[in-house]
């Protein structure tokens, strides 16, 4: 196992101090990196462990904070954040830019080879940030779909790729139409993948309590999912041995 080093980073976002998680992989040079954008409720250990696996890879990658240092485990208090955070495309940004600046400060971090993954929230964070024009080489969101304001999406200078359950009521069938239809009327080189028989978060591990209706673990979906990820890396920024 390639040994990696991690650290805590805090930066000014969203009015608050963000507390991400930064994974370094072993050796001195410069690697692309990945901004990892977490579910609704925030950051958990769940994206810090896939910020370290990206980093065994050969990623620099940052897990970013969505709530100050929190993670919202009440409904209530989830969805009172969140519903106005994804109603405002420029606070998304916002939170959106100030971790991708952290990554790109950082010395390992190739700054010209930065991809953006994301899930739930997170996805759309990363989505926010293609359509404001930012020059990335990637971005992958799992079930985090959404429709921007008119014309944006051709700012959008990468490949796209998207990962949804089929049985996921937070987005629908006609949520994933409308974001396909804007991906392909500007131009994207975009990808949906639909498993079947997944509900929201399928790619979350299995939880005692179920934050929402609609919400759950599918345990053949959920590594392929994070192949789909690690082969989109591959793809678009491959690490140079």
């Amino acid at each position: 196992m390639t040994t990696v080093t991690t650290r805590t980073v805090q930066y000014p976002a969203d009015g608050l101090t963000m507390i991400g998680h930064l994974a370094l992989p072993a050796g001195t040079g410069r690697r692309p990196a990945v901004l990892l954008g977490p579910e609704g409720p925030g950051l958990s250990d769940v994206e810090r462990h896939r910020a370290d696996a990206l980093a065994e890879l050969g990623y620099v990658a940052l897990a970013f904070d969505l709530h100050g240092g929190r993670h919202l485990t009440d409904p209530e208090e989830m969805l009172a954040r969140c519903l106005p955070l994804l109603a405002d495309p420029d606070r998304m940004r916002d939170i959106g830019h100030a971790a991708l600046d952290v990554v790109r400060a950082e010395p390992r971090t190739d700054p010209d080879r930065v991809v953006a993954v994301g899930y739930g929230t997170g996805g759309i964070i990363g989505l926010e940030l293609g359509r404001d024009g930012v020059d990335l080489r990637a971005i992958g969101t799992v079930n985090g779909l959404n429709t921007g304001r008119p014309g944006e999406a051709a700012r959008m200078r990468c490949p796209v790729w998207a990962g949804v359950g089929s049985e996921d009521p937070i987005m629908p069938v006609a949520q994933r139409d409308a974001f396909t239809a804007e991906m392909q009327a500007a131009g994207v080189d975009w990808r949906l993948v639909v498993y079947g028989g997944a509900q929201h978060a399928f790619h979350y591990p299995p939880v005692d309590q179920t934050l929402l209706p609609g919400v759950g673990h599918h345990p053949r979906h959920a590594p392929r999912a994070w192949r789909d990820i690690v082969d989109l890396l591959a793809e678009c920024v491959p690490v140079a041995e």
